[in-house]
């Protein structure tokens, strides 16, 4: 939850959903570890006079629940403090790999949430759990575990923000989720023979969402259902796809402070044109104002593409008439790979191994294409980005991309929807045609580049429209039997 806490887009989705609802009427209260990040935040944090033990793995572990405020809004967030379970350097892993006993910590997570709100006698009209690590919650609800007065009448929500973490346990860690084993079936909480956590919040809640239309109909194919195509896909019309929302005070170039001149629709040019040859000054590059630079922002992984970044990368970086600029770290296979492609062509190519919030920024306003290229992706967020920074965004025809991104056509160009340039099917040979028609449209169709430009800068994807879609689908829970 950002700013508390944060592994990707999940943290962006936590820390703004509940301002959004709050700001259209909706009351929200939070519930998150106290991560050592989380204390370590800056964010005032005070003490509450709630401490209680729960029962877990054949012993007694006490907590105390601190409180503090989301900031920019009045949204409490309670925080679970445990020092054993989530006083470590990061979240879920450390270098040796994911921790040991993080069935133990979510299991543990989950019980004091239910054992908190009682306690605390919130009014609770819908529990929204996030992911693998709150999806006990929905089946406590569910099954009435400990008889609980909150949840007598209380909705529950599981969201997806990636399938591929499941949060998937050696079967006998059942006993830590204080659920009996009559519930350990192919029905619900058993997958191939573990205990399986996203799978009990899929089962067990009210409703189902996932980050995009596109991504909830994918999911319950077997090519990205990662094995729980066949629980989603019963789960019908119960299931339901939201885009997520830019917090457009953090990604406005218009007031972005990373930026060495703002602009907006009106100035676009000239202010991208100065933003482009600080970049490249700064990145040691040849300032060329007319070069198609190429922005990638992105974790160094097979689902983000870079299966086929490469080898694009080995055929196109030599050719002088491009400029790259690349951000992130991920896989080592991959980051050697670009490390070793960037010595070989320093003119044409700039890479940086790192995280950088200010040059995430400074890229999305310099480039005039954002390349993203995903196996499959749940949202996405740097395309929404893109599309408000004037870089024109290249996809995989997958998931929230294919909802956000709108091909550059004949016809799209008539009606002035024309974004972006999209990919077809996932092959180098396709994402090579992409790109080189995109590379066209940029040097000799200038004012088609503009008006794709401008459509995309005046689009609106904001949190306000996706808070809006949430709020109807609570009423709808509210309203059903």
């Amino acid at each position: 939850m950002v700013p508390f806490a944060k592994t990707g887009g999940l943290g962006d989705v936590c820390g703004a959903l509940p301002r959004a609802l709050e700001q259209i009427g909706v009351g929200c209260t939070a519930f998150l570890p106290a991560f050592r990040s989380t204390l370590r935040s800056g964010i005032a944090v005070e003490s509450t006079d709630h401490t209680f033990t729960i029962p877990i793995a054949k012993k007694h572990v006490a907590c105390r629940l601190l409180k503090a405020t989301l900031p920019n809004s009045s949204v409490t967030v309670y925080l679970i403090d445990q020092p054993q379970y989530y006083d470590r350097d990061t979240l879920y892993s450390d270098d040796s790999g994911e921790y040991k006993d993080s069935c133990e910590r979510f299991c543990f997570f989950n019980r004091a949430v239910a054992e908190a709100i009682e306690r605390l006698e919130l009014p609770v009209d819908v529990l929204h759990c996030h992911d693998w690590q709150s999806g006990l919650l929905p089946a406590y609800v569910k099954t009435g575990y400990r008889n609980y007065a909150w949840a007598q009448n209380t909705k529950t929500v599981m969201t997806i923000h990636n399938l591929a973490y499941q949060g998937s346990f050696w079967h006998l860690d059942m006993p830590l989720t204080d659920l009996g084993w009559e519930h350990f079936n192919l029905h619900e909480m058993e997958f191939y023979g573990q205990l399986n956590l996203l799978k009990t919040g899929i089962v067990f809640a009210d409703q189902v969402t996932t980050v995009s239309p596109t991504y909830s109909r994918e999911i319950t194919t077997e090519e990205f259902g990662c094995g729980l195509e066949r629980t989603l896909a019963s789960r019908g019309e119960d299931l339901l796809g939201i885009v997520n929302g830019v917090d457009y005070s953090e990604w406005n170039p218009c007031s972005d402070p990373h930026l060495p001149q703002n602009y907006d629709l009106e100035t676009w040019q000239d202010g991208k044109a100065v933003c482009k040859s600080s970049l490249q000054t700064e990145l040691g590059m040849e300032v060329a104002p007319d070069k198609p630079l190429v922005g990638i922002v992105s974790r160094m992984v097979d689902q983000k593409g870079w299966d086929l970044i490469i080898p694009l990368l080995h055929r196109w970086a030599q050719d002088e008439a491009f400029q790259w600029v690349i951000l992130g770290t991920g896989e080592k296979n991959y980051e050697k790979e670009m490390a070793d492609l960037a010595s070989r062509f320093p003119r044409n190519l700039s890479v940086r191994l790192a995280f950088s919030e200010a040059l995430a920024h400074q890229i999305e306003a310099a480039s005039d294409l954002f390349l993203m290229p995903s196996r499959y992706e749940p949202c996405g967020l740097n395309q929404l980005y893109s599309l408000k920074y004037g870089s024109v965004p290249v996809v995989n025809a997958t998931g929230g991309l294919v909802d956000t991104v709108t091909d550059t056509t004949p016809s799209t160009l008539g009606d002035e929807i024309a974004t972006g340039f999209i990919c077809t099917d996932y092959s180098i040979a396709t994402l090579e045609h992409t790109l080189q028609r995109a590379v066209k449209t940029y040097l000799h169709e200038k004012p088609v580049w503009a008006q794709i430009i401008t459509t995309g800068m005046n689009m609106d994807w904001s949190w306000g429209n996706s808070a809006k879609q949430y709020q109807q689908m609570y009423e709808r829970l509210l309203a059903s039997p």
